[in-house]
């Protein structure tokens, strides 16, 4: 399975821990998990929703709403459950990158604080590296970039510095100490 469609999974599963909800509420509710600009299409969806029914995770039940053709509603089961947390425990690199992090952060209130610090230091390490690779890079290229160029590479180095002191104080936070303030880094 893709790494699309695993997040797909999972934030499915999230959902409809939650509550049931039908297909239409689904796909509204995904889009505030995985961000505006990740929109899921019923062609995707749907074909995820089946594979977690065939797996025994969620079950589907129809509704009838007057004469209309019945509308079919999700509800996760008690294997479902299981593998919500299953999937939730896993704090590997996969956790910490750019487009599964946030879904997994999404849900942080059902995982276990060693599982939320595990993947808040994974994430942050993660962009330590790449701000390092970036610092490195910019500075090999700073005589050959135009002025905008290196005002995106700036942008994108103090996006990436403001995420790291974030995820830094989110660490603190979670260890039970107070929020170190590093504004200055």
């Amino acid at each position: 399975m893709s790494r699309r469609g695993a997040t797909l999974e999972l934030a499915v599963l999230g959902l409809l821990h939650e509550q049931p909800m039908h297909g239409y509420e689904l796909r509204k509710r995904l889009a505030g998990v995985l961000g505006a600009f990740r929109a899921v299409s019923y062609g995707s969806l749907y074909p995820c929703l089946k594979g977690l029914v065939a797996r025994g995770w969620i079950t589907e039940h129809a509704e009838q709403i007057g004469g209309k053709r019945p509308r079919i509603s999700y509800e996760l089961t008690a294997e479902g459950k299981e593998q919500f947390q299953t999937l939730m425990e896993h704090t590997g690199p996969m956790t910490w990158e750019d487009d599964t992090f946030d879904v997994h952060f999404a849900f942080f209130g059902r995982a276990s604080s060693d599982v939320r610090l595990r993947i808040l230091e994974g994430r942050r390490s993660r962009l330590e590296e790449r701000l390092d690779a970036a610092r490195e890079q910019a500075r090999v290229r700073r005589e050959r970039t135009d002025r905008y160029t290196a005002e995106l590479h700036r942008h994108g180095l103090e996006s990436t510095e403001r995420e790291v002191r974030w995820l830094t104080e989110l660490i603190e936070t979670e260890r039970g100490g107070p929020p170190r303030d590093d504004r200055s880094t």
